[in-house]
């Protein structure tokens, strides 16, 4: 996965042993990001910057999952962005660690090689994986389907749920 080996014998959902840096290139707006390797990414920005957002990367996600396991839950994955500013600085940017970004899973009912429930945008995802529109399964290009009431709602009790158990 973006140039990393992984273990033999994973199964769905299983636990890697340290957590891994899995770069993707931005793509234009409305695309979807390409994964690429942690070289190729030191090919765009420099070798000593690449290792500083793999690193960040690295130290965030062990700082959040950490926090996350005392409120019983687990943070399966996440991704940050980064950019650079007027001055050249690193900066960590657009959304940091919420349901949009990460998958995030109750610990009790955590089971390797299942589909773990989740307080996170994949209910949205399955329901659109199933979604028509005019009659015909959504090619994930515009029109958009309409959303239900019911899914909003219930995408947005996923979210409230994360935020009550994280803030307890």
């Amino acid at each position: 996965m973006c140039g990393v080996k992984l273990p033999a014998g994973l199964k769905n959902a299983s636990r890697l042993p340290e957590p891994i840096y899995t770069p993707a290139a931005k793509a234009e707006m409305g695309e979807h990001d390409e994964n690429i390797t942690f070289e190729e990414t030191v090919a765009i920005v420099g070798a000593d910057l690449a290792a500083r957002i793999r690193d960040i990367s690295i130290a965030l996600y062990r700082a959040a999952s950490e926090f996350a396991a005392t409120k019983g839950i687990i943070i399966a994955d996440t991704k940050f962005e980064f950019g650079l500013d007027r001055d050249g600085t690193l900066v960590l940017m657009d959304e940091v660690l919420t349901p949009d970004s990460s998958r995030y899973w109750p610990s009790e009912s955590y089971q390797e090689g299942s589909n773990p429930p989740s307080y996170d945008k994949q209910f949205l995802r399955d329901w659109l994986e199933t979604a028509q529109v005019a009659g015909r399964p959504w090619s994930k290009t515009p029109p958009a389907p309409h959303l239900p009431r019911e899914v909003i709602e219930k995408t947005s009790a996923k979210y409230q749920e994360a935020l009550a158990r994280l803030t307890s």
